[in-house]
């Protein structure tokens, strides 16, 4: 599955090693806090890495000349076995800081909003903040494993900020729930990206199906930063007062008119267009006696194939939410290799009606349990149960059976 918020112009081009800024880190840290701690929030990128924005914290002490941020989106291009890390979910994902005014330019270029939150700490509570950052930037605790739903750039801001307030944050409405899965909120970022939506959405299991609390839905950076918004802190005199002291807009994205696919090529239409001809195509051919079974054999070798990928993401990787997917119910792996087995030279009557037969109540199954969005998972499974139905129709005679084939 694809991270879902860092800039590809800092977080994954190798301009850590650049622009990082240990030479300044410990030496400005280690001093008495005088810094303003900000909450940053960046806004949707086009590309789908980006789609779902970015979160960081900002430090900014300008007696010191400090203006840093740290995030963590980043990566490495260059990790041994890259892509097999990240379709396992073992990629490393790090922490990095980088200059203010360089994170600004980069996401202007990208037309990408950027939103501030000044936090309300006292100077203890800055200086426990900054002692957390140090911890993370050390070697040892920099890397960690991103997890989507449950452990990204948007939930570890999150996480080093009621670490250091600890009891002293309130946030009203964080175990309310909010009415929507994570399945529901990835799909408000997606919807002019049907085809990324549609594989998404066919990838994840039962696990994006729960229903989220405030917290829980803080993976994305919109609902941190209106978390954040409503939080209160209390200080050391016992006054409960806003978390965030001041907000404001530091980059506004210009209103764009985003390209949209063409209807023809939107996932609904191609999977309707296909049931339509393989419908058409089959009656037309079952009237003169025909059931081509080298369609059976293209469509179900398909399924199966797409059900191995989506049983290996069950099975083989560690996102945490690959697990108990009903879309396997229709895309069953073992498709392949039964379909030979069932539309074979020598397949006898008994043995197609036992694969077909099955694969109906599969598919059926799986339709009434999957919640993938759109039409494409009522549309495909259709299509195959077309081909079910004709294959369970008896042999009327003997000259029919010998043009079966």
């Amino acid at each position: 599955m694809l991270p879902n918020s860092f800039s590809p112009s800092l977080w994954g081009r190798g301009w850590g090693g650049v622009i990082l800024l240990l030479f300044t880190l410990h030496s400005s840290l280690a001093q008495p806090a005088q810094a303003r701690i900000s909450l940053l929030t960046f806004g949707p990128g086009e590309e789908l890495y980006s789609v779902f924005g970015h979160t960081a914290i900002r430090v900014y002490d300008p007696a010191r000349g400090q203006d840093v941020t740290y995030g963590w989106g980043g990566f490495r291009f260059a990790e041994n076995n890259f892509y097999v890390k990240f379709l396992r979910g073992t990629l490393p994902y790090y922490i990095d800081a980088y200059d203010m005014n360089l994170m600004v330019y980069a996401y202007q270029q990208e037309n990408r909003s950027i939103r501030e939150q000044v936090l309300n700490l006292s100077p203890a509570q800055t200086q426990r903040l900054l002692q957390v950052l140090e911890t993370n930037m050390q070697s040892e605790n920099r890397t960690y494993q991103y997890k989507f739903f449950y452990d990204n750039c948007a939930s570890r801001p999150r996480d080093v900020i009621t670490a250091t307030l600890g009891d002293n944050l309130i946030m009203p409405s964080a175990a309310a729930p909010t009415g929507k899965s994570y399945r529901g909120w990835m799909n408000d970022y997606l919807g002019e990206k049907p085809w990324a939506k549609l594989g998404m959405n066919l990838a994840i299991g039962r696990p994006a199906d729960h229903k989220t609390t405030g917290w829980e839905a803080m993976y994305l950076p919109d609902n941190v930063f209106n978390q954040m918004a409503s939080a209160n802190i209390r200080q050391t005199s016992g006054q409960v007062v806003p978390l965030v002291a001041d907000s404001q807009t530091l980059y506004k994205a210009n209103q764009t008119f985003r390209q949209q696919i063409p209807f023809i090529f939107n996932p609904d239409f191609v999977f309707a267009l296909l049931g339509i001809a393989v419908t058409v195509f089959t009656i037309r051919r079952y009237q003169r006696g025909k059931i081509d079974r080298w369609v059976d054999r293209l469509l179900f070798a398909f399924s199966g194939s797409w059900g191995w990928f989506l049983f290996l993401l069950w099975v083989g990787t560690d996102h945490g939410v690959t697990s108990w997917n009903p879309t396997l119910l229709y895309l069953m792996p073992l498709h392949v290799p039964l379909i030979y087995w069932a539309t074979g030279p020598t397949t006898t009557a008994r043995r197609r009606n036992a694969y077909f037969g099955t694969t109906i109540v599969l598919i059926i199954a799986g339709m009434f349990l999957s919640t993938v969005p759109g039409g494409v998972d009522a549309l495909f499974p259709l299509t195959l149960l077309v081909r079910c139905v004709v294959n369970l129709q008896p042999v009327r005679n003997r000259a029919l059976a010998t043009r079966i084939g």
